[in-house]
């Protein structure tokens, strides 16, 4: 389950232009949504929903909050026990990497890797439990936006990080030796 014959662990890639139910190895991490999004341009500009109260992946907000990265910097792994991230690149691209830590979840140790951003707009749920990180690709930074179902705890944080380069998740960033985010 979510191992090759070779003990390599499966990454799930959804490249642009693919429905995001479409699954060509056949596996997804549970609980995970993938919503495409759908921009709708004018002579004034575009505009672009991202998430509604009526979207059935909606659960509650939490806030909304803005982060960056620069161009082959990695922010990656974290997880929550209690909340639900919602969250889309509204500017540039970025690799989503997710990694089911779920002992008793029946995608177990499986992997996933999405690309989102202004070539691919989507927007990615990741439910309590499961590992998430992203890097910036290409040659600007890219704009991450983030609609969590629980407000950031200052004095007790649900997250629970690991480096990029942790060897508990058989994932390699690319990152040139010797550095930690880009």
């Amino acid at each position: 389950m979510g191992i090759f014959g070779n003990g390599q662990p499966e990454v799930m890639r959804f490249f642009i232009g693919l429905h995001p139910q479409y699954d060509p190895m056949g596996q997804t991490i549970e609980g995970v949504v993938i919503k495409n999004l759908r921009v709708i341009p004018d002579e004034r500009g575009w505009l672009m929903e991202i998430l509604r109260c009526d979207d059935p992946l909606f659960e509650k907000f939490g806030q909304v909050y803005l982060t960056t990265a620069y161009p082959g910097v990695v922010k990656a792994w974290h997880y929550h026990k209690r909340q639900t991230d919602n969250f889309t690149c509204v500017h540039g691209m970025m690799k989503v990497a997710l990694y089911d830590a779920r002992k008793k979840s029946p995608t177990y140790k499986v992997l996933m890797e999405l690309f989102t951003g202004e070539k691919n707009p989507i927007l990615i749920s990741v439910p309590p439990g499961v590992y998430h990180g992203f890097k910036a690709i290409g040659t600007e930074t890219a704009f991450f936006l983030s609609v969590p179902t629980l407000p950031y705890n200052y004095k007790e944080p649900d997250e629970y990080r690991l480096p990029p380069d942790t060897r508990e998740i058989p994932y390699d960033w690319g990152l040139a030796p010797g550095l930690k985010h880009g």
